[in-house]
């Protein structure tokens, strides 16, 4: 095992890691262990499945501090370092495949947040999933989706990190079609997993190309990975097709990747459908850790996709091409998101549509603002939009499993604290001004597009989602929680949810507001912390060109939006649930290609789709008349010679073999016959002959005097 350490300016001396650095590795292995541990025990040990997935995540969530402690420690001191161990993985002949996992800042404020927001869902899922009969089998699901999706985080190898993303895509489609037994979670689950595999490809295909070209699937070793300055400038130096180089080609298609796993458009069709799986499971895969690995894998290589422009240029908004992709189809993928969402009357399918709108955000963000803007909204939005989520699921169980907006209102008085935790989720997603965390989040993110040289498209386009987030908060807020029941069995039908689900709720209110602080032009402590450069008190941040003036404009526009949306749904609300909605009946045609997802499910299914039964009933076609013709024919003349071998073989080889053996038996039997007992007579006839040589050598003795010999 070797100990690197890298400073982010310059190399620092070799020295050994702190001890949270080299065992890093524990923060997703104890889940993973937990998961392994839990597979084993039978149905239905709900008690020991729950202690140990929460009890492994908790465990990680202190690692994860004391990992973000050493690092805050650092950066304090203002010796700032990135901390990588590399480990020596397969050797093939005479180069060895190393992996290894990687301390700094980023990661850091990762690990906190995924494991945090993931204990407060797992604490929830006890009491959300009591009843079911499938716990054990759930929570080891939701430990090795954890350990996964932390995997990801700590990875400082594009493989290793490709495998942890592979786990993540696994156990996301065994959480999604978790009750199988329904038609639309099996049809989703399996329309995660196909979809998914889309963008994997391309990124499995990038992958390969760098390793090709580098040489390394290190990001960092010692300035011998493949996000540092030697690999980059190779990359940079090569020639693709388009007259894209290397590192673009490249970086577009691990964005292909990062797409599919964070909803961009075209591949956004299953993170909607990924609400049929439990509740716990959409807050998971829509707030903290699915979706938000495709955003996490843009930043992480970041210095692939910006390579070209140097950190001056980026201060005066130059760009890339993969970053001016990611900005486009981030900035489409807000406002499709939004737009949708307006004509959804499933209570988490409008929340699914509104993360698809966040991740556009996200990634509008990290091509115009870089990794700290991007990253910012990410982990606030991991707060309120778990938030939302489990106070969606408090609303299905307190409303006896029901999901529809228009069966539900007045739950206000009936479930006070869902409420009031549901609307402090729903004024960050808005960005209600200067009280929470989402107005900074998503200023930064607005602000950073307005400044983007090469086009105000994609600020333009944000700016619209922003006035439609707030609009279809408010108009899901008052469907639910205001105006009149509508369910049909009187108002008692509701209830509170039990407090093991309304405090995780509270907590995560909490954190909805707090973390705005840390991101305020007067102290932007996240921006210095993720960037490591000094960080003090300045309210001439504020002072920045057309700041105040881009604030106040969006902070109208969001009042206004909530007003209208105040207006239409709260004080003109229906009072039956069957009576349309009010967009639909101003504007039918329209809010019916809403409501239909502007038919992009349908599109798909009549060209994609369509395109893939028509190949495989082609090749269904081809080896049934053409192939399994041909393999007939091959396999009748084999037949044929088959017939032919064997005749010969029988009537001539075996025929002429067994002719020559019965003849060769004959002759033996006529000589078996000549000698058979013979024996007796030979040794007569040689006895009388030697008798006979030694009677004429005596006569012939006699005669001559002498026997010669």
């Amino acid at each position: 095992m070797t100990i690197v350490q890298i400073a982010p300016i310059a190399a620092a001396e070799m020295a050994p890691a702190a001890w949270i650095v080299r065992n890093l590795w524990l923060i997703p292995a104890l889940p993973m262990m937990a998961a392994g541990i839990i597979a084993l025990l039978r149905q239905p040990r709900r008690r020991p499945a729950a202690a140990l997935a929460i009890g492994s995540l908790a465990l990680s969530f202190l690692l994860a501090v004391a990992a973000f402690v050493h690092v805050l420690a650092q950066w304090s001191s203002g010796a700032m370092t990135r901390e990588v161990v590399t480990v020596s993985w397969l050797s093939l002949g005479s180069s060895t495949l190393q992996m290894g996992w990687v301390l700094d800042p980023l990661a850091a404020v990762m690990l906190v947040m995924v494991t945090f927001v993931g204990s407060l869902i797992f604490i929830y899922s006890t009491g959300y999933m009591s009843h079911d009969e499938n716990f054990t089998r759930f929570f080891c699901f939701l430990a090795l989706f954890a350990g996964g999706m932390l995997g990801v985080i700590i990875a400082n190898s594009l493989l290793l990190l490709f495998m942890c993303w592979e786990i993540v895509g696994l156990t996301s489609y065994l959480l999604i079609g978790f009750w199988y037994h329904k038609p639309s979670a099996a049809a989703a689950a399996k329309k995660a997993f196909l979809t998914t595999r889309v963008g994997d490809i391309f990124f499995l295909l990038g992958m390969v190309w760098l390793s090709a070209q580098t040489g390394t699937l290190l990001f960092y070793n010692h300035g011998a990975g493949a996000m540092e300055p030697g690999a980059l400038a190779v990359l940079l130096g090569q020639h693709a097709a388009c007259g894209l180089s290397a590192a673009a080609a490249i970086g577009l298609l691990i964005f292909a990747g990062a797409a599919g796993k964070s909803g961009q458009l075209p591949l956004h069709v299953w993170l909607p459908d990924a609400m049929e799986g439990p509740t716990p499971v959409s807050a998971l895969i829509h707030a903290a850790t699915m979706v938000a690995a495709g955003v996490y894998l843009v930043a992480r290589v970041y210095p692939l996709m910006s390579a070209g422009v140097m950190s001056a240029g980026a201060a005066q908004g130059m760009t890339t091409v993969p970053l001016t992709v990611i900005a486009w189809i981030g900035a489409a993928t807000a406002l499709f998101g939004a737009v949708v969402a307006v004509a959804q009357f499933d209570i988490k399918r409008i929340l699914a549509y509104s993360t698809v709108s966040q991740l556009g955000y996200m990634m509008v963000g990290l091509a115009t603002g870089g990794v700290a803007v991007g990253m910012f909204h990410l982990i606030t939005h991991a707060f309120f939009k778990a938030l939302l989520f489990l106070g969606a699921g408090s609303v299905i169980h307190g409303c006896h499993e029901e999901q529809d907006i228009r069966r539900m209102g007045g739950l206000r008085g009936a479930m006070p604290v869902t409420f009031a935790t549901y609307a402090v989720g729903m004024l960050a997603l808005s960005g209600f001004p200067i009280f929470f965390s989402g107005f900074w989040s998503k200023d930064a993110i607005v602000g950073a597009a307005h400044h983007w040289p090469v086009s105000q498209g994609p600020f333009w386009m944000l700016l619209v989602g922003a006035v439609l987030t707030a609009f279809y908060m408010m108009r899901q807020v008052g469907y639910v929680f205001l105006g009149a029941w509508r369910g049909g069995h009187g108002h008692g039908h509701a209830h509170e949810s039990p407090t093991v689900m309304t405090v995780p709720l509270a907590i995560l209110a909490v954190f909805a507001v707090a973390l705005g602080v840390l991101g305020t032009p007067a102290w932007p402590w996240f921006t210095a912390f993720i960037e490591s450069r000094p960080l003090a008190v300045d309210f001439a941040g504020f002072s920045e060109p057309g700041l105040v003036p881009l604030m106040t404009i969006t902070s109208l526009l969001v009042l206004l939006a909530l007003s209208v949306g105040w207006r239409l749904y709260v004080s003109r609300a229906n009072v039956k649930a069957s009576a349309p909605d009010v967009l639909q009946r101003s504007l039918p045609v329209v809010f019916g290609w809403l409501e239909s997802r502007l038919y992009f499910d349908e599109l798909y299914a009549a060209t994609i789709l369509r395109l893939y039964a028509f190949c495989a009933a082609a090749a269904a076609w081809l080896d049934r008349h053409v192939w399994g013709g041909v393999v007939a024919m091959v396999a009748g003349g084999f037949r044929v010679l088959g017939r032919s071998n064997r005749a010969i073989d029988s009537g001539l080889i075996d025929g002429g073999f067994d002719k020559g053996c019965e003849e060769l038996t004959t002759a033996g039997g006529v000589l078996g016959w000549l000698q058979a007992d013979r024996a007796p007579a030979y040794l007569r006839t040689l006895t009388i002959g030697l008798l006979l040589l030694i009677a004429a050598l005596a006569i012939a003795a006699s005669v001559t005097g002498q026997v010669k010999l």
